[in-house]
This record gives structure tokens, sequence and C-alpha cells, in this order.
């Protein structure tokens, strides 16, 4: 995997499984990687890894059966749905509203672009 330097690992790990999540690859109830081997797929520190799913975890996302490992959690799909909606909202459109400003785009020519 390819990490962008603008972004801490850990939450790009987080989108990772998201995208899995979302695309279908990744259902409710599917087991994880464990932490140690996704760490070593990825080539990245176990703790970064760990931080990822305490992060999943803290959100419902994914859940913790002890000694077993972490696994998809039933309404996953619905709560990355909402998180990557409201990331986009609150920090990815205001910036593209703001490129288009300066370049001069219209609303029109944006929603004719996008069809």
């Amino acid at each position: 995997m390819e990490f962008n330097a603008h972004k801490p690992i850990y939450l790009q790990i987080c989108d990772q499984i998201y995208g899995q999540i979302l695309n279908g690859e990744l259902k409710a109830d599917d087991r994880l990687l464990s932490v140690r081997d996704l760490g070593i797929e990825l080539g990245v520190n176990p703790n970064t890894i760990m931080r990822s799913y305490e992060t999943m975890q803290a959100t419902g996302i994914i859940y913790n059966k002890r000694g077993i490992g972490y696994f998809v959690a039933e309404n996953a799909k619905e709560l990355v749905l909402k998180q990557m909606k409201e990331e986009f909202i609150n920090e990815e459109l205001p910036q593209v509203i703001k490129k288009m400003k300066l370049l001069g785009i219209t609303n029109e020519e944006f929603l004719n672009f996008a069809k």
C-alpha cells in the first residue's frame, strides 16, 4: 500500500478497510486479519494497525471477540457511509468549492461535468 505523507498511516489503513466494507469485500461478521498479519502485509508496525482497529472499534465499525480477533459490525456499512459523508462535507467539499470559485467554475458547469 502506498501511503500519503499528508494523512496519518493509521487513518489511511482505516480508509482502506472502509473501502473494502463499502465495496462488499468485507461484510458483516467477517473476520479482519490479525494485527500482526495486517502489519506484515502492509509493512507497518503492529502498533499502527492496533491504533486503526481501536479507532474503528470506538466508532462501532468493528468489534473484538476476545482471543479470536476483530470482526466487521452488523451495521458497519451504514456507519462508514455516514462517517465518510460527514468527512467529505466538512473537510473536502469546502476545498472543492473554494477551488471552483478560484477557477470561475459555475455550479452549472460543475453539474454538467458530474453527469
